[in-house]
């Protein structure tokens, strides 16, 4: 992903920066997606502005078929939809630690959702 002139990180440091750089990226992406998948398990994300509810994550979650499984009914997945505003998110980043200090916005966001990283 291609930084913005004023990068995410830079625009941490002031709320209405930070508002006017979300509001900018969404504009021009509209959404922002990831998933994380194994043999037996999935997880996928998007990440979209709202103007009502703000920031909305939603998080599917489900188990993958392997093997045999006779007449089992094949699980249905979880999805979960968590919204917050743009003043929230950048407080949650300021407050969380993170460990790797070049990480992209979209790696923001797959934390932020629970997400884990494919070394997990």
């Amino acid at each position: 992903m291609a930084e913005e002139p004023t990068s995410w990180k830079e625009a941490l440091n002031s709320e209405k920066e930070f508002q006017d750089f979300i509001t900018n990226y969404f504009k021009e992406h509209k959404e922002l997606s990831g998933s994380y998948d194994i043999p037996s398990y999935y997880e996928h994300y998007t990440v979209h502005l709202d103007s009502h509810e703000g920031i909305v994550i939603t998080l599917t979650t489900g188990m993958n078929q392997t093997g045999d499984t006779g007449n089992a009914p094949t699980p249905m997945p979880f999805k979960q939809k968590e919204a917050m505003s743009i003043e929230d998110f950048r407080k949650l980043i300021l407050h969380k630690k993170f460990a790797d200090q070049n990480m992209s916005l979209a790696d923001v966001f797959q934390v932020v959702a629970g997400v884990p990283d494919a070394n997990n």
